[in-house]
């Protein structure tokens, strides 16, 4: 995938939702740990050298897993490159924990999945889609799996 450089720039500068000072270990053989100030903003992961403002790069946090590889660090894998793997060494368990989740919430199929699920529990108790107003209920992107047809109509009113 390709992206503008400036435009990366200017999101790295947007309010985070997390940011720390990590050790990160990069996906090339011979990679050591250095210390990276990390920051989470939408679903890019920015890091920067500790004494820099701009970053030096950024991860896609999508089709990606995460896993706890240890009590205090965490690991990122993109599922299309399973050898380039990235480590992040955190101060604590906690902190280890919070990133975890942050990064897994941050991607768009995380937020997707949420949609369509509240989409059919207030389908399901009201009888009514609540995307129907923005007119966007027919969308494959909102739908519990693409090959199914939409949500029903809702019941005639009695």
């Amino acid at each position: 995938m390709r992206f503008n450089e400036k435009e990366l720039v200017f999101l790295s500068r947007q309010p985070t939702q997390r940011a720390a000072e990590l050790g990160m270990r990069g996906p090339k053989k011979g990679d050591v740990v250095k210390k990276r100030f990390v920051k989470l903003i939408v679903n890019f992961l920015f890091y920067f050298r500790t004494d820099e403002d701009e970053p030096i790069g950024a991860l896609l946090l999508e089709q990606c897993r995460v896993e706890r590889e240890d009590l205090q660090v965490f690991s990122i894998v993109f599922l299309d490159e399973a050898e380039r793997k990235y480590l992040f060494e955190c101060d604590s368990q906690e902190q280890c924990a919070e990133w975890i989740d942050a990064i897994i919430k941050a991607s768009y199929e995380f937020m997707r999945k949420n949609l369509v699920y509240y989409r059919t529990e207030i389908h399901r108790l009201t009888g009514k889609d609540p995307l129907e107003q923005y007119g966007i209920s027919d969308e494959t992107r909102f739908q519990v799996n693409s090959a199914l047809p939409p949500l029903p109509p809702p019941p005639p009113p009695t």
